[in-house]
């Protein structure tokens, strides 16, 4: 991402090193105001309804259009992870969750994102689409469309997710996705904890 004015007095910048910085800048030679852009976080959860079952939500919107998902989405100002979470639930499935603890931080920085994926609890059975997904539906596990999955962070989170429950010791999962793959369920990382497709 590159500025070419200032967004503060709206002048011409500078693309250089700021004193005692280390990084290129958009720095503003007028007012002296320095630009800094920063990964974008994208909160997410994955619901579960008493019976063992998971919401998963058809998107209805690019990118991956047609493909399945759980709710997620970035997160705005002034709002927790767990805020966040809830809310794109209830944007994208008309679901009211009860967001609980992290599964999963995955790291993407292809594309500069960071994404912080909790577990939750469906307060009411209640789901249905909306202008972001075109259809939604409670899944077993081997129901999960696997081939069919949007973002290889949504792969690893359920995958995760559904190892973590079978063990009965749910963690906090890390993972750097360091290249954008071809596959969904393909490693291509460099640290965490891959898992191999099953």
């Amino acid at each position: 991402m590159k500025a070419n004015f200032c967004n503060l007095c709206g002048h011409a910048v500078e693309h250089r090193v700021p004193e005692g910085d280390h990084l290129t800048r958009a720095l503003c030679p007028s007012c002296g105001h320095v630009q800094y852009f920063n990964p974008r976080v994208i909160v997410g959860v994955i619901p579960e309804w008493e019976d063992g079952r998971v919401l998963m939500c058809k998107r209805n919107i690019e990118p991956r259009l047609g493909l399945w998902t759980f709710p997620a989405g970035f997160m705005e100002l002034n709002e927790t992870t767990a805020q966040g979470a809830a809310r794109e639930a209830f944007e994208e499935s008309q679901a009211d969750v009860d967001v609980g603890e992290l599964v999963a931080v995955i790291n993407v920085p292809y594309v500069s994102q960071v994404y912080m994926v909790h577990r939750g609890r469906m307060l009411t059975p209640h789901h249905g689409t909306t202008p972001e997904s075109s259809e939604t539906r409670l899944m077993r596990e081997d129901e999960i469309p696997w081939d069919t999955i949007a973002f290889p962070t949504v792969w690893h989170s359920l995958k995760y997710f559904f190892a973590d429950r079978a063990s009965g010791n749910p963690q906090i999962h890390t993972l750097n996705l360091e290249r954008k793959p071809r596959d969904p369920r393909a490693q291509e990382v460099s640290t965490g904890e891959p898992l191999s497709p099953s």
